[in-house]
């Protein structure tokens, strides 16, 4: 309705000119990702909190263009949950809260993962029971914080290592390998409505850890634990075949599950080249994964496309560049906020 209504603002505008020729209508505006498949599938971004608030470029085209938001940081245990006796909310409730303001779903990333765990659960002393206790305690209280508020939590996060075993961490080593089960259990009861999901990387690099993934989702649903949906993240790059990508997403789909693409960026850097300059070909080869990933994507099916979420939202406040060192572009929009030749590769994906 908003870009509706500037169109229609526009138009007028232009038709009040003081010249006595003709008066011209403005070509009209192209619509926003959120828009194009919002009947289907909303498409998100996984967003900065600091930057939505700061930065009126920034939360102009979160506002105009996705339909989805993720917290980046935000809902993560440290942020959440700095010490036992605290939670911290209000950045993450400045984003349900913007969220409502704007007609978008909120996704909750993440209740359970190994990383960005504070210091209090790092070096907790108690016993399994003590454990149980800390992990259900977390997810219940917020969930329940935000329940009818949050659509969709990733419940637990990259559980599988790359050999396909689970992955070691203090869940694992304190709670055995059925945490994961009991983690949706729990997340359930504080929200029944909330859509669950199992969310991980590297579903595109190849048979080893997709099938461990989709062996630990498909043995969830078959004992009948509350999972809704699974989440690939696809952090990939321009040298990661189109076949081990549109393997990754048909999959996923196989399980029966909703399938979130969940963190999407193209990194065009895969070697980390100091000094790799920005160029045409570079731009062309990003725009057709894009294309490719969000044309296989389109074609699930339609009750199991539950969205496509890229992490973050330009190539300024990517983590890629933090995570190599190194110069990349891999997000739809630059640095000043204008499309890529990416965008388009979207736009034709949907269509």
């Amino acid at each position: 309705m908003k870009t509706t209504s500037l169109l229609l603002l526009s138009l007028l505008l232009s038709s009040c000119g003081g010249s006595g020729s003709e008066p011209q209508p403005e070509p009209p505006l192209p619509p926003a990702l959120g828009s194009l498949r919002e009947a289907a599938f909303p498409f998100g971004a996984a967003v900065n909190v600091n930057l939505l608030r700061s930065s009126a470029a920034y939360q102009g085209v979160v506002t105009r263009e996705y339909r989805s938001v993720t917290a980046e940081n935000a809902m993560k245990f440290r942020s959440l949950h700095p010490d036992a006796a605290t939670y911290a909310w209000t950045d993450a409730d400045y984003l349900v809260q913007y969220a409502r303001q704007t007609n978008s779903r909120v996704h909750g990333h993440t209740l359970i993962w190994h990383n960005s765990l504070p210091a209090w659960v790092t070096g907790f002393q108690g016993d399994s029971a003590a454990w149980e206790t800390l992990m259900k305690t977390h997810i219940q209280t917020v969930v329940g914080h935000f329940r009818g508020q949050v659509a969709s939590w990733d419940v637990v996060n990259e559980a599988v290592a790359e050999d396909g075993t689970l992955r070691p961490s203090p869940w694992l080593q304190h709670l055995g390998p059925d945490y994961v089960a009991r983690a949706f259990q729990y997340a359930r009861q504080a929200d029944p409505d909330a859509k669950l999901f199992y969310n991980d990387y590297g579903h595109e690099y190849g048979p080893t850890k997709r099938t461990a993934i989709l062996n630990l989702v498909s043995s969830l649903k078959a004992r009948g634990i509350p999972i809704d949906g699974i989440g690939l993240q696809l952090h990939t790059s321009l040298t990661r075949s189109d076949a081990n990508l549109a393997t990754a997403i048909t999959s996923a789909a196989q399980t029966g599950l909703l399938v979130h693409i969940s963190e999407l960026d193209v990194a065009v850097n895969p070697g980390n080249q100091a000094g790799l300059a920005w160029s045409d070909a570079l731009a062309a080869a990003q725009k057709a994964k894009y294309k490719l990933i969000v044309q296989t994507f389109n074609a699930l099916p339609a009750a199991q496309r539950f969205g496509i979420t890229t992490w973050n939202v330009t190539d300024a406040d990517t983590w890629v560049r933090g995570a190599c060192g190194c110069p990349d572009w891999p997000l739809p929009f630059n640095e000043q906020y204008q499309k890529k030749p990416a965008y388009d590769g979207i736009v034709e994906g949907l269509q």
